[in-house]
């Protein structure tokens, strides 16, 4: 079994312009010690998914199940979730300065995770332990920096900071969103090595968000790319990166910049996401899918294995088997240039 699986969630938010749409019959899936990438644009639904599960989207309407060790987390009440949230289950937002609270120390803030689910931790225990978990991160004289307020702290020791909190109870599940947004490649790597490294000491299983497809390269196992609230395509890392079928995970892979002798031209997807209020007909993905034909725009196709292979699974017409898709590719391309 494995130890999150999400079935069919919906997520919507309703507003004053209208029912906001905003994940649509997602599946997923996290075994302990793997690490599963989420990927896609802005407004894909990527974090709305993690912080649904953990109840921190109130006032969503929700369908579906979230179970972890077999407890269906959406059904648990706010008490229950509180034993789960930080004890089993860690996340590290986007902007550790806004999830720092600025008034307190940074080892304060650690310490009073620890004794908010144990209250038989000492103050002195749990300094000892904030002061271990700043070392185990990579902050250098952790004993003297447990007394620095968060502003102390560069972006890098922050987000690390926030690593050394999420770790605190050896939690089985860690949820990192977007982790490495705004800290220089230098930085991003340190961060990175610090997920791994903690994830092979304490067999930690990760769900990293990101947009960035080379952080998933660098840490991932298995990749769901994400588009208008619904799963594009899911898969092992190489399958995403070398055996991809869908044109969206097509376009994320060729707007991403090239190096050395490689170097050309940036190929960005056209056109903008659609409003997940009003969303297209058919493949939502369709008004800015260069092989887009007659079916793509009536019906929605569903998340189906590609070539056969159980674990490698594409939302997308055109014909898994590689030859017959560029037949088909090819195909519309001529049409297209032809009209």
């Amino acid at each position: 079994m494995a130890l999150l699986e999400i079935k069919d969630l919906h997520v919507s938010f309703p507003t004053d312009d209208g029912l906001v749409k905003a994940v649509r019959g997602v599946s997923f899936s996290v075994d302990e010690g793997k690490t599963l990438g989420i990927v896609g644009e802005s407004g894909s639904g990527k974090s709305v998914s993690t912080q649904t599960i953990l109840g921190l989207t109130r006032g969503a309407e929700l369908s579906g199940q979230a179970l972890f060790r077999g407890s269906d987390l959406l059904t648990m009440t706010q008490r229950e979730l509180e034993q789960v949230r930080g004890r089993q289950i860690a996340m590290i937002f986007q902007d550790p300065l806004s999830s720092l609270h600025p008034y307190y120390r940074v080892g304060w803030q650690i310490m009073e995770m620890i004794r908010a689910h144990d209250r038989s931790v000492s103050k002195k225990m749990a300094r000892s332990r904030a002061i271990d978990l700043l070392r185990l991160v990579g902050i250098p004289q952790p004993n003297v920096r447990v007394d620095d307020f968060p502003h102390q702290f560069s972006g890098g020791m922050r987000q690390r900071a926030m690593i050394a909190m999420a770790m605190a109870l050896n939690p089985s599940l860690l949820i990192a969103d977007e982790p490495t947004t705004a800290l220089d490649v230098t930085v991003q790597a340190q961060v990175l090595r610090v997920i791994k490294r903690l994830q092979e000491e304490f067999g930690t299983a990760v769900i990293i968000i990101t947009h960035d497809l080379g952080v998933v390269a660098e840490i991932a196992d298995d990749v769901l790319v994400m588009y208008a609230g619904a799963v594009m395509e899911s898969g092992e890392r190489d399958q995403i990166f070398y055996e991809h079928h869908h044109p969206y995970t097509e376009g994320l892979l060729r707007s991403l910049p090239a190096y050395g002798d490689d170097r050309a031209r940036l190929n960005p997807i056209s056109g903008q996401p659609p409003s997940l209020i009003n969303l297209p007909s058919g493949c939502k993905f369709h008004p800015r899918c260069p092989y887009a034909f007659d079916r793509c725009y009536r019906e929605e196709p569903p998340l189906t294995p590609v070539s056969g292979e159980a674990d490698h699974k594409s939302s997308c017409w055109l014909p898994h088997e590689p030859a017959e898709r560029e037949q088909m590719r090819q195909q519309v391309l001529g049409e297209r240039a032809a009209s």
